[in-house]
């Protein structure tokens, strides 16, 4: 490809203690904790809203947060949920008990409400907010591993903004990738890339007549027909979110590669067929849904994988299987393995099915697994970290943890650490992760282990 030039001077902004790229869970819970903290905050979010895959990629249901016993899933994510619930926010018939104690139970929410909700948040938490920009390239020294400044874009056009310290909450690893951090690529270091779906809001349904077996038997049938443009046989399906609003999460995305725009266009626009396929598919054949009416396709696609980076340390499936603890853990999770189906191919679906209900692939009642600190450095580098879908782990395990309460508890981890290490002097690598296990508990995280470590878990195959 032939090169131009792009000579331009440039702005530069206030210098922030931390600048944050990406408002989803992450990126969001990460600025409300360095700014409850003190820290002067700047967070970048491409769109016009927080929230992220919860609010503009319409996916309206947060994953099980709690194991049957307790909920596991503490601090500002935990207060955001409350929020939720006490201002009438959550689908029906949600309430503490479901969300915060049964075993694998999805807590759906209004998209509104979570949009209001996030926004008191970084009020109250003194955060500055861009919406509708976006960071398009990184000033890093490589050779020290540090970042000095991003560049941003919007409506006023080019500013460069200096800063202390950066978290990396993109999704696709976007401001650590530009830096020079290495990261891996799925079907890049991978052999499959993880399918992509595009949500819908929907309203009409009879939720009195509907049932759930009987839809996905009329689903395989509908396929068999060839009444849909592809054979995928997985049918994630349709929840309630309020009284008149539903959910569809249907219709995959096979081969997308979130990394290139091509296949982010192209995907955008098969999703919308495949949605008007899906509604279609529910008027003609399941009772309750013929008055069913589309509202909207998600703003966002629904990425699975993409990006991630290579961190102090990698979260494995060994460490899940083996319910896994760690002295500087800075959450607890127990949702399962979930690796959907690469392609329409009888032996993926073959896998996907022998896997996902095979109760030895997945944590039981009264179980969780911890993540460490050290998925969120990249490594070496020393003063940028990663919240969410970017962190540092095996594919299996990824599938775990790209969900949004996962992210939201590595988001209050980052910006914790953060602001520890400005103050401290200490490189992300090296700051005393006893001390921000304490500042976490001190904020509701729920960190119970009994054993901390002044230093962090590294992962010893590569240091």
């Amino acid at each position: 490809m032939n090169k131009y030039r792009l000579v331009r001077d440039i702005d530069i902004d206030t210098t922030y203690d931390l600048v944050i790229a990406g408002g989803g869970p992450g990126g969001t819970m990460a600025a409300i904790a360095a700014g409850r903290l003190g820290a002067k905050v700047l967070l970048i979010e491409g769109t016009g809203c927080l929230g992220g895959m919860g609010t503009s990629g319409l996916v309206t249901a947060f994953d099980p947060m709690a194991n049957g016993e307790e909920m596991l899933v503490g601090g500002i994510m935990r207060e955001a949920v409350y929020r939720l619930y006490e201002q009438g926010e959550l689908g029906p018939g949600q309430c503490p008990e479901r969300f915060a104690k049964r075993y694998m139970r999805w807590t759906p929410f209004r998209v509104e409400g979570y949009k209001r909700v996030l926004d008191e948040m970084v009020i109250e938490a003194g955060v500055e907010v861009r919406f509708f920009t976006r960071m398009i390239d990184v000033d890093a020294d490589t050779s020290a591993k540090r970042v000095n400044g991003v560049v941003v874009h919007n409506i006023e056009g080019y500013r460069y903004v200096p800063a202390h310290a950066f978290i990396d909450a993109t999704g696709d690893a976007i401001l650590s990738d530009l830096a020079g951090a290495e990261c891996r690529e799925a079907g890049r270091d991978t052999p499959h890339i993880m399918p992509a779906t595009m949500a819908s809001l929907l309203a009409g349904v009879d939720w009195t007549r509907y049932n759930r077996e009987q839809c996905h038997a009329m689903y395989q049938e509908a396929l068999d027909r060839g009444e849909f443009e592809q054979y995928d046989r997985h049918l994630v399906g349709l929840s309630p979110v309020g009284d008149d609003v539903s959910y569809l999460n249907g219709g995959h995305l096979f081969n997308l590669n979130a990394l290139r725009c091509r296949d982010l266009t192209e995907g955008a626009m098969l999703g919308r067929r495949l949605a008007k396929e899906m509604v279609g598919f529910y008027r003609r054949n399941v009772p309750g849904c013929e008055k069913m009416e589309h509202v909207t396709t998600a703003s966002l696609l629904g990425i699975r994988e993409s990006r991630r980076i290579v961190g102090a340390y990698e979260l494995k499936e060994d460490d899940y299987f083996a319910r896994r603890h760690f002295p500087d853990q800075i959450g607890l999770f127990n949702k399962f393995i979930d690796i959907h189906p690469y392609d329409t191919s009888d032996q993926e679906w073959d896998r996907f099915q022998q896997e996902h209900h095979n109760p030895k692939l997945r944590l039981g009642e009264g179980e969780s697994f911890g993540i460490p600190y050290g998925v969120l450095v990249p490594q070496g580098w020393k003063n940028l970290w990663v919240a969410g879908r970017c962190a540092s782990a095996d594919v299996r395990v990824h599938g775990v943890i790209r969900v949004q309460p996962a992210a939201a508890m590595m988001g209050q981890a980052a910006g914790t650490a953060a602001v520890q290490s400005i103050r401290s002097g200490q490189p992300a690598e090296d700051i005393d992760t006893e001390k921000l296990i304490q500042t976490l508990r001190e904020h509701g995280a729920n960190l119970p282990q009994s054993d901390l470590s002044s230093t962090m878990t590294r992962d010893l195959v590569r240091s």
